[in-house]
C-alpha cells in the first residue's frame, strides 16, 4: 500500500462520521440518552438534563460532524432568546384572547414563587432537549440531505407524530402540533438560524400555558390558575390542552408564513440541489 492509499484509508472514518445521517443518529442518541434525567419530572433534574443535552449537542457537532455551531453562538444568545420568548408569549396570548370566553379560570392553591420556578424549570428542560433534537439535529441534518423544505415538512410531521403518545392525543391533535409547533418552530429557525430563538419560543409557549393551568400537550400540572374548558373541543382543545384547538393552528400559520418568506429572501433556505452537493 502506498502512502497516498494509506492516507486515503486513514481519513475514511472521519468522512463517514461527518455524513449528516451519521451525526444525526449519534446526536439524537446522545441527547436522548441524557434526557432520561428529566423523566422523573423533577425541576432540578430537568435543568441538569438540559445542560447535559446542550453539552452533548456541542460535542457531537464539534467532534463528530466536524462543523462550527453558529446556531448556538453565545454572542447572539441573549438577543435571540428574548426574541423567542416574546414570540412565544405573544403567540399564546393572542390565541388565548380569541377563545377566552370558552374557559373558566379559577385561582389555584400553592405558592406563587414555587409554582413559577417548578413549571419554568421543567419546561426549560423540555424546550432545550426537544429543540436540540428536532431543529438542531434533525432539521439541519435533513436539510443537508434534502433541502430546507423537505427538512421542515419531515420534522413537523415527526414532531406531531411523537405527540400521539401523549394523554388525550388524537390524529387531529397530532396534526395540530405538527403545524403550530413543527412548522412554526422550523420556520423560526430558518428565519433566524438560531436555536436560542426556538428554545426561547418553545419555553415561553409551554411555560405560559402551564402557568395558566392549561394542559401542555395533554400533560396537566398545577399552575397559578386552573383552566376548565367550557366551549367546544375544536376551540379549547379539550383535555389535550389548548394545542388541540384550531385557533393556535391558524395563528401559527400567520406567524410562520412571513418568517419563511423572509428566510427565503435572505437566502437562508437550502435548495435540494445545493443540499445534495
Amino acid at each position: 500500500m502506498n502512502v497516498t492509499s494509506a492516507a486515503h484509508t486513514g481519513h475514511r472514518p472521519g468522512r463517514v462520521l461527518r455524513q449528516p445521517a451519521v451525526w444525526m443518529v449519534v446526536g439524537i442518541a446522545g441527547v436522548g440518552g441524557v434526557s432520561v434525567l428529566s423523566a422523573s419530572g423533577s425541576p432540578v433534574l430537568a435543568v441538569v438534563a438540559a445542560v447535559a443535552a446542550f453539552a452533548v449537542y456541542w460535542a457531537v457537532m464539534r467532534y463528530v460532524a466536524g462543523r462550527d455551531t453558529p446556531e448556538i453562538a453565545r454572542t447572539r444568545a441573549g438577543r435571540e432568546a428574548l426574541l423567542g420568548v416574546g414570540l412565544g408569549v405573544g403567540f399564546i396570548a393572542v390565541s388565548m384572547l380569541v377563545v377566552l370566553t370558552e374557559f373558566d379560570f379559577t385561582r389555584a392553591s400553592g405558592g406563587v414563587v414555587a409554582t413559577v420556578l417548578s413549571i419554568a424549570a421543567v419546561q426549560f428542560g423540555a424546550a432545550v432537549i426537544e429543540e436540540l433534537i428536532f431543529r438542531g439535529l434533525l432539521l439541519q441534518g435533513l436539510e443537508r440531505l434534502c433541502g430546507s423544505w423537505v427538512a421542515l415538512a419531515a420534522t413537523a410531521v415527526l414532531f406531531g407524530a411523537i405527540h400521539l403518545a401523549n394523554p388525550g392525543a388524537t390524529w387531529w391533535t397530532a396534526f395540530a402540533i405538527a403545524v403550530e409547533a413543527g412548522v412554526l418552530m422550523g420556520a423560526a429557525f430558518l428565519w433566524r438560524r438560531s436555536l436560542w430563538t426556538v428554545m426561547g419560543l418553545h419555553f415561553a409557549w409551554n411555560t405560559t400555558e402551564g402557568l395558566l393551568g392549561v394542559p401542555v400537550s395533554g400533560h396537566a400540572s398545577p399552575g397559578l390558575l386552573t383552566a376548565e374548558p367550557t366551549g367546544p373541543d375544536m376551540l379549547t382543545g379539550g383535555q389535550f390542552g389548548f394545542e388541540g384547538s384550531i385557533v393556535p393552528v391558524l395563528v401559527s400559520l400567520l406567524l410562520a408564513v412571513p418568517m419563511l418568506v423572509v428566510a427565503h429572501r435572505r437566502g437562508r433556505i437550502v435548495p435540494v440541489r445545493r443540499a445534495r452537493r
